[in-house]
């Protein structure tokens, strides 16, 4: 798939629309999202263009990669949440119900979440 130059996470990231930033370095970007799912509910995404978690690891470089991921865990602990615990969730692809077309992992955290799949009765 493509890379959409016109889906919201690359508008905010050329500032076109604003948004709540928790922590920035020069590969990553972590902001409030919009419609929060729990009491804190972090978006952090690589500022290059990559499509899903397949697409960035199989095209981003070791650099790239391990940068995001220790992005998402200074997050984490600058939010307070590594002690009480937290959620990471990254959709991929249709099946993943992925809304936007730009790698994002979401942190939730804040309370308890719950079972993380609805269970079948």
């Amino acid at each position: 798939m493509a890379y959409d130059n016109e889906n919201i996470f690359a508008k905010i990231l050329r500032g076109e629309i604003p948004c709540t930033k928790v922590y920035e370095d020069d590969h990553n970007l972590a902001f409030e999202d919009i419609n929060p799912q729990a009491p804190i509910h972090v978006l952090v995404i690589p500022k290059a263009a990559y499509v899903s978690m397949d697409d960035f690891t199989s095209s981003a470089s070791d650099a790239e990669i391990a940068g995001f991921f220790r992005a998402v865990g200074n997050v984490a602990r600058q939010l307070e949440l590594a002690s009480p615990g937290y959620r990471i969730l990254a959709n991929i692809g249709d099946d993943g119900m992925q809304e936007v077309d730009h790698l994002h992992v979401h942190i939730f955290g804040g309370k308890k979440l719950g079972p993380m799949l609805k269970r079948d009765a």
